[in-house]
């Protein structure tokens, strides 16, 4: 017998005897537990205005094919969108 054959064989019995012992945690054995549902969070006022303003923003930097204008980036309508959002707020005060 070869290393290869006895490797085989030892692998083998080993996955027999791991499959006819119970697993150490039985899934039925788990407690259930009680899930309430997450609350959600209030959305708040700048939030709600700075989605305005990014979503503006991006409609207008959106060519027909849906790629951003030539020089327009994620990263600058993101900046761009926070200024505005900020501005107006700050405009209501």
């Amino acid at each position: 017998m070869d290393y290869a054959q006895g490797y085989r064989d030892g692998f083998a019995a080993g996955m027999a005897a791991s499959m006819a012992t119970p697993t150490a945690f039985p899934v039925a054995a788990i407690p259930a537990v009680d899930a309430k549902p997450a609350r959600k969070r209030k959305v708040s006022a700048y939030s709600r205005a700075y989605g305005r303003a990014y979503k503006s923003l991006r409609k207008k930097a959106t060519l027909k094919s849906g790629k951003l204008r030539k020089g327009v980036t994620h990263k600058k309508l993101v900046k761009q969108a926070h200024a505005v959002a900020r501005a107006k707020r700050r405009a209501k005060k």
